[in-house]
C-alpha cells in the first residue's frame, strides 16, 4: 500500500496567532509610525524654539538697539554730555554681540547689507560725538538704512519660521492621518478575524449540541459534519468515534446480565475474537456452580438469584485483586461465568474465587444444613439424593498463539475440561495444558 502522507493542519491556537500576526503588525506599523512622525515634529519644534525665534527675538531688538543709539546721539547733538557717549558704545557693544549671533545662521545678503548699513550708521553717529557737526539729519538717514535693513532681514527670518512651522503641521497631520489609518486598518480587521471566529466556533458548537441531543435520544450515527483541522474538527472527530463506542457500549449493556451487572455473550465473544486477532496468549477460566440446581429447587428461584448475584460479586472481586487491568469478566448465563486473564495470573485468581465462594456460601444455608453438611432433593431423573453444600468448579483453557482461532473452540474445549474438575469433590480448578493443532 502507498504510504499516506500526513497533511499538516493548523491548529486553532495557530490559526488565531496567524490571524492577530497581522493585527500585530498594522498595530507596530501605526506605532512605530507615529513615534517617528513625532519625533521628526519633536525635532522641528526643538530646532525652531532654540534657533529660529531666538533669531527673531535678536532681530526685533536691534530695532531697539538703533533706536535708542539715534536718541543718545540726539540729545549728545543737543547737550553735549558724555554719559550720552558711554550709552551709545553700550548699544553699539549689544549690536556687535547680536550682530556675532546672527552670523552663525543662514541669512546671507540680509545679514550682510545690515553690516554695512549699520557701520554707515555709527560712522555717522561718530562724527557727531567728535563735535565735527551738529546736523542729526544724516545720522536719521543712516538709522532709517538700518531699519530697513532690519525689516528685510527680519521678514526673511520669518518666512523661515513660517515654512518650518507650516513643514510641522504637514508631519503633524501626515502622521495623525496614516497613524489614524493603520490603527483604523488594525481595528477592522481585529473585529473581522473576532466575527470570523465567533461564527465559526458557534456554528461548530451549535452542531456539537445537535449531535449531542441525537445521540441522546439513540441516533449514534449521527455526524456533526464538521471539517477537520482544528481543535474543533478533533473534537468533532473524538464526539464521532465516541458515539460509535457508545453504540457498541449499548448492544454489550443490552447483553449484560440484568442480575450481575457482568457483561453477556457478545461482550465475551468480542474479547476473545480480539485477543485472537491479535495473536496474544492468554487463559479463559470457566466458573460453574456445583450442584446448584438442587440448591434452587429447595430454597426458591430468589435465594437462588442472590447467589449468583453473590457468586458473580466475588469473581469479580477476586478478579480486581488478583489481575491486571486487561482481565475482563463476563456472566454466560445461569450458574456459568468466565474470567480472561493472562496465563501467570491464573492460580492466584482461581485461588482467590474458591477461597472467597467459599467464605461467602454458607452463608446462604440454614445451620442445620450446614451441620449435616448436605440437602435432600431430587436430581434430574427425579431420585432423592443428598446434595453436598454447593462448590465452585473452574476449567481454565490455555490459548497459545495458533492453538484456536474462535471463541467456539475455546468454548468446546472449556466444556471438555468442565467435566474433569467438577468430577472432583469441593471447589477445585483444573488447568487444561494440552497442546492443540489449529
Amino acid at each position: 500500500m502507498p504510504e499516506k502522507t500526513a497533511e499538516k493542519k493548523l491548529s486553532l491556537v495557530n490559526k488565531l496567532i496567524l490571524s492577530y500576526a497581522a493585527i500585530a503588525i498594522f498595530t507596530m506599523a501605526a506605532t512605530v509610525f507615529s513615534i517617528f512622525g513625532l519625533q521628526s515634529l519633536n525635532g522641528i519644534v526643538r530646532d525652531i524654539a532654540r534657533n529660529d525665534l531666538t533669531i527673531v527675538k535678536r532681530t526685533e531688538n536691534l530695532r531697539d538697539i538703533i533706536l535708542t543709539q539715534e536718541r543718545s546721539a540726539a540729545k549728545f547733538s543737543v547737550l553735549k554730555s558724555p554719559e550720552f557717549r558711554v550709552l551709545f558704545d553700550q548699544r553699539h557693544k549689544e549690536f556687535t554681540t547680536t550682530i556675532e549671533f546672527l552670523n552663525k545662521s543662514d541669512s546671507g545678503a540680509f545679514l550682510d547689507q545690515l553690516i554695512r548699513n549699520y557701520r554707515d550708521f555709527n560712522t555717522t553717529a561718530n562724527t557727531l560725538f567728535d563735535k565735527q557737526t551738529d546736523d542729526i539729519k544724516p545720522l536719521k538717514k543712516a538709522a532709517e538704512k538700518v531699519y530697513a535693513s532690519i525689516d528685510s532681514l527680519s521678514a526673511f527670518r520669518q518666512a523661515i519660521l513660517n515654512a518650518k512651522l507650516e513643514n510641522a503641521d504637514r508631519r503633524r497631520e501626515t502622521t495623525v492621518r496614516y497613524t489614524l489609518l493603520l490603527s483604523s486598518m488594525g481595528f477592522i480587521l481585529a473585529l473581522s478575524v473576532m466575527a470570523f471566529f465567533l461564527f465559526t466556533i458557534s456554528s461548530s458548537i451549535k452542531k456539537l449540541k445537535r449531535a449531542t441531543h441525537c445521540i441522546a435520544e439513540g441516533d449514534f450515527d449521527f455526524n456533526p459534519d464538521i471539517p477537520p483541522g482544528d481543535e474543533i474538527g478533533d473534537l468533532a472527530e473524538d464526539f464521532t468515534r465516541m458515539a460509535k463506542r457508545l453504540k457498541i457500549l449499548e448492544q454489550i449493556s443490552l447483553d449484560a446480565s440484568p442480575l450481575t451487572r457482568l457483561p453477556g455473550n457478545i461482550a465475551i465473544e468480542r474479547v476473545l475474537t480480539k485477543k485472537l486477532h491479535r495473536g496474544e496468549t492468554f487463559a479463559v477460566c470457566y466458573a460453574d456452580l456445583d450442584n446448584f440446581k438442587a440448591y434452587s429447587d429447595r430454597f426458591g428461584y430468589i435465594r437462588g438469584s442472590d447467589l449468583i448475584k453473590m457468586t458473580g460479586e466475588v469473581i469479580y472481586e477476586a478478579v480486581q485483586q488478583n489481575a491486571d487491568e486487561n482481565a475482563f469478566v463476563g456472566h454466560i448465563g445461569g450458574d456459568d461465568f468466565v474470567m480472561i486473564v493472562s496465563a501467570d495470573e491464573i492460580e492466584g485468581v482461581c485461588t482467590a474465587v474458591i477461597d472467597m465462594f467459599t467464605k461467602k456460601v454458607p452463608e446462604f444455608y440454614t445451620p442445620e444444613d450446614l451441620e449435616t453438611g448436605y440437602i435432600e432433593g431430587e436430581d434430574r431423573y427425579g431420585v432423592v439424593r443428598q446434595f453436598p453444600i454447593m462448590t465452585i468448579s473452574i476449567a481454565v483453557v490455555m490459548c497459545q498463539q495458533g492453538e484456536y482461532d474462535s471463541a467456539v473452540k475455546i468454548a468446546k474445549t472449556a466444556a471438555e475440561i468442565k467435566e474433569f474438575a467438577k468430577g472432583e469433590a469441593g471447589s477445585n480448578y483444573f488447568i487444561d495444558r494440552r497442546k492443540r493443532a489449529r
